[in-house]
Order: structure tokens, then C-alpha cells, then sequence
């Protein structure tokens, strides 16, 4: 980042500036089957600016703001022509006043050097590991592992770098039964690489490929339990988690209140979430947020109860918070009973989606089902189509989830999850 960039902004009349430089530098893969297409190396800057303007209405004070991304090449004429441009679009904006995040220190400093090498490695020896057959198998897979170097200043004093791994792999499976192939997509993201998680999580992918050539047409269940087990769970927990940040609180979009249960009780398990400084193999691993605040652990609901909110530095200002931040990695801590014990019974299962939705502000969910295992008690059917449905308001109360975890990239959380008394339709002529 050239140093007139923050000398323009010093000197351009902003009640107050951010600048963001994160420069990535990368190495990536292209695979066909298990042979090396190409590859490649990349290391690219970005620069965002963000600018504030004060001013008053009448006895009302705002606090506006714009931004926009500069190029690193930019030169001096044009990056003083975006800051003016930008202090004219803050002056339209009527957020009510508020300040900066201070100079603070973080917890514990970040990692120094990122081995791109042996995180890359990890993945080549991962994928080659996934055990494959005749009728299920690896198409290609694609691996892209970053360095981020990302440096934060500020008009109050701040001035923080990270360094930190994002990683993210693409892998196309294909299965085939009876003259029949289908193709399966996965992307998977973190910062340095799980490789046993990754390859349970491939061969998974291989497993739900060949049932899914042998599913029959879901019934039409009415009410009944269903259990997530794969990523599909994270809209459940992440209506908990948005619920608890200052910006839906603040616009009333959430009615958790501290000190309250965040569900009803009605025999489910009670959740405690946490906001983590670091997560091991997360991809957000910072340890100040995006507006230069460090980031900490920090109880978010305990057993049920809302204890912190958390969110940016405008919104928790707005709510009465001075030491707030944005958490890059949250743990939703494990139930009362094992994964084993629920799946037990009569459920189903759902391992693919068209797509799952949880409504964030009516707690209202939906998801086409394409593929499930449907447990009567004594045997289990693979099923497709049809569709789930049902409310958090309504399901939360007696939600169950298991003691073992598993995470995907920033998030932990129970690796199994089952929602009782969920609606169940069949799928077009059931």
C-alpha cells in the first residue's frame, strides 16, 4: 500500500478512515482423476477504503459512511478523486452517531510464516488416501491454498496485521448402477487442511452417489423427526447465532434478550454457544475482525440463556456496547446423547438437499430433499423428492443434538442433529 493513500485521506476533511490491504499469495491445482493438469501461483493485492462523514440535522447527529475498493496501482490523482467521491456519498447516509474502535490489543498475536508447501501437500495425499470402486469414484478435484497478509489502519490509531491460511478445494465425484451415472459436486473451505475429515467427508460423498441410484420416492411422512448430519445443520444454529448479533437485535429483527432462554423448554437440549479466537484448520483465524478489533473467546448462550451479543462496532454502540467485535469462529458445544442413540427409532435422515433454508427473522425452514435414509424402527429405505418443512420457533423447544462435533471451516458444531415432529410431504405421486 503506497503511503499517500493514507496521506490523502489524513488530509481530506474525514471525520474518520479505514483502510484495508490484504495481499494473498497462493498456490493452486487442477487434477484429472489423480494426474496433475496444471497448476499455478498467484499473488494479488486488494486495497478497500472506507470513509466517515459527521454532520447534524436539526439536534440530530450522523455519523455516514462509503467505501469502495482502490487498486494498487492507483495513482496519486486517482485515489484523491475516490476519497472525494466517497466523502460525497457518506454525506447522504443517516446513520446516527457513533465512534470508532480505539487502539486495542489482541489475546495472542497471529501466526508469522504459512507453509503453503506442506498445507498443499496435505490435500494431494488426502484425496489420494479417498478409497474409491468400479462404481463410484473421483472425476477431479481442484485445491487452492492462500497466504493472507492482511494489514488494518485506522484514523484512531489502529494499525494491526494478520497473517493467516484460507484454503478451499473443489471435487466432482461420479457414480454409476445399471447403466446409469450421475455427478456429484463438493467444495469444501478452511485454512490449513483436515485430511482425514476431508477424505471421511469424500468417500461420504462416493457413499450418498451410489445410494442415491437406488432411492425410491419419500413417502408422504406428515409429522416426523428428521436428523441432519451434514452441513445442512449450520442454518439451524447459525438462526441462534444471527439472532444474538447487535444489527438484528438493534433493527428488532430478533427478540432474544439477555438473560432469557433463546428457546422454549420442552425436553430438548439446551445450547451453549461460543465465540473462539482460534479454531484449528478455520479459515478465520484473525485475530482483530474487519474493523480492526480483536477478536477473543466469549460466551455467547450458555445452557439456553443469551449472555453476550456480539457485532459490529456501529449497531453495538447503538445497544450500549463499547468492547464489541466480530467473531470469526463460533462452537455450539454437544448435547446429552450420542450420535448413535439419536438415530434411534422412527426418523429421517437427510444427507442431501436441493437447497436448506432457514428463515433468519421468522425461524421458518424448508428443503427439498435429495436424498434420505428412512428409519421405520426396522429397516431403512433410501429415499428422494418431497420436501421438510416446519418453524425453529416452534421445533427449538425440543431439539436434540449429539455430544460429538464436527466442524466445517469456523463453525463446531453437534454432528448429529434431530428436529422432532417436523412436516414431511412425499415426493410428486405418493
Amino acid at each position: 500500500m503506497d503511503r499517500f493513500i493514507l496521506d490523502l485521506l489524513r488530509a481530506s476533511g474525514a471525520d474518520g478512515w479505514t483502510v484495508t490491504d490484504e495481499i494473498r499469495r497462493g498456490w493452486e491445482f487442477y487434477f484429472i482423476r489423480h494426474a496433475l493438469d496444471q497448476n499455478r501461483v498467484r499473488d494479488v493485492e486488494h486495497i478497500s477504503l472506507e470513509v466517515y462523514k459527521r454532520f447534524s440535522e436539526g439536534e440530530q447527529e450522523f455519523l455516514g459512511s462509503a467505501s469502495a475498493e482502490i487498486s494498487p496501482t492507483a495513482s496519486r490523482a486517482e485515489a484523491e478523486k475516490l476519497i472525494a467521491q466517497l466523502l460525497s456519498e457518506a454525506a447522504l447516509i443517516r446513520n446516527p452517531l457513533y465512534s470508532l474502535h480505539p487502539p486495542r490489543a489482541a489475546e495472542s498475536a497471529p501466526c508469522e510464516e504459512i507453509a503453503l508447501r506442506e498445507i498443499a501437500g496435505d490435500y494431494i495425499r488426502a484425496f489420494a488416501g479417498v478409497e474409491e470402486s468400479e462404481d463410484a469414484d473421483i472425476n477431479s478435484y481442484e485445491i487452492f491454498t492462500d497466504s493472507v497478509t492482511r494489514r488494518i489502519v485506522t484514523s484512531t490509531g489502529i494499525d494491526v496485521t494478520d497473517v493467516y491460511p484460507v484454503s478451499m478445494t473443489e471435487v466432482v465425484v461420479n457414480a454409476r448402477r445399471a447403466g446409469h451415472e450421475i455427478e456429484l459436486y463438493r467444495m469444501y473451505r478452511s485454512g490449513s487442511c483436515d485430511a482425514a475429515a476431508l477424505k471421511a467427508n469424500v468417500e461420504d460423498t462416493l457413499r450418498i452417489g451410489r445410494d442415491k441410484l437406488r432411492a425410491e420416492k419419500t413417502p408422504p411422512l406428515g409429522k416426523y423427526d428428521v436428523v441432519f448430519s451434514t452441513d445442512d445443520a449450520l442454518s439451524i444454529y447459525r438462526y441462534f447465532i444471527d439472532h444474538m448479533s447487535t444489527n438484528m437485535v438493534y433493527m428488532k429483527m430478533s427478540d432474544f434478550k439477555l438473560g432469557e432462554l433463546v428457546a422454549p423448554d420442552e425436553g430438548g437440549d439446551a445450547l451453549t454457544v461460543r465465540a473462539l479466537r482460534r479454531l484449528d484448520n478455520s479459515s478465520h483465524n484473525a485475530a482483530y475482525d474487519d474493523e480492526g478489533a480483536p477478536v477473543r473467546d466469549m460466551t455467547i448462550i450458555e445452557k439456553g440463556v443469551a449472555k453476550n451479543y456480539y457485532g459490529s462496532r456501529m449497531f453495538s454502540q447503538y445497544l450500549g456496547l463499547e468492547d464489541s467485535f466480530m467473531p470469526g469462529n463460533v462452537a455450539v458445544e454437544g448435547g446429552a446423547a450420542s450420535a448413535a442413540e439419536l438415530r434411534t427409532g422412527k426418523f429421517l435422515e437427510v444427507v442431501e438437499f436441493s437447497d436448506f433454508q432457514v428463515d433468519p427473522m421468522s425461524g421458518d425452514i424448508a428443503g427439498e430433499i435429495r436424498l434420505g435414509y428412512l428409519h421405520d424402527g426396522d429397516s431403512v429405505t433410501v429415499v428422494e423428492g418431497g420436501s421438510v418443512s416446519g418453524s425453529m420457533r416452534e421445533l427449538a423447544g425440543s431439539m436434540r443434538f449429539s455430544k460429538e462435533q464436527k466442524q466445517y471451516n469456523n463453525y463446531l458444531i453437534p454432528s448429529v442433529t434431530r428436529l422432532r415432529g417436523a412436516s414431511i410431504t412425499g415426493a410428486a405421486g405418493e
